[in-house]
């Protein structure tokens, strides 16, 4: 028995300078309906008229922080996915302005998993599950000690 997902019939705004990663977000999220951008302005243009369900935004080239802000102040759920701007700078910044996840481009094809768990679960439980999946990889990546700065931010276990 299979459920429906809850990311069915949701609108999804993935926005990425990269046409590739866009075509690849469409086919992984053929149950939501993906309105896809290639750079900051036209991404702009469609928020200041639209409230998609969800945002997926690439950090660099598309100016993604800014329109994570913007994300938060229409009380749009927003998730950033890099692969240049895979950093502790970037993940600790992501968390401060308010995004609900931050995922490597090698872990695009999780993507599913990842927004299930952003539109089902509360912010900080959002957050606590994305670092118990990805702990190994922010290890290898950033070294034992990247969890340490984060503990000011929010109230999470990170792993050690």
């Amino acid at each position: 028995m299979s459920t429906e997902s809850p990311l069915s019939g949701k609108t999804i705004l993935a926005v990425d300078d990269e046409p590739d990663v866009l075509a690849t977000l469409a086919e992984l999220l053929e149950m939501s309906l993906v309105v896809t951008k290639t750079n900051y302005d036209d991404a702009l243009a469609y928020l200041k008229h639209n409230n998609p369900d969800l945002a997926i935004l690439d950090i660099m080239g598309v100016n993604g922080f800014e329109l994570l802000k913007l994300c938060v102040e229409k009380k749009i759920d927003a998730v950033m996915l890099t692969a240049h701007a895979f950093s502790i700078e970037s993940l600790k910044k992501s968390l401060e302005l308010g995004a609900r996840a931050y995922l490597p481009k090698e872990k695009m094809t999780d993507i599913v998993s990842f927004l299930e768990d952003v539109v089902t679960k509360e912010h900080n439980e959002n957050w606590q599950r994305l670092f118990d999946r990805l702990g190994e990889l922010l290890n290898a990546t950033f070294g034992s000690n990247w969890n340490k700065e984060l503990i000011e931010i929010g109230p999470f276990v990170v792993p050690e």
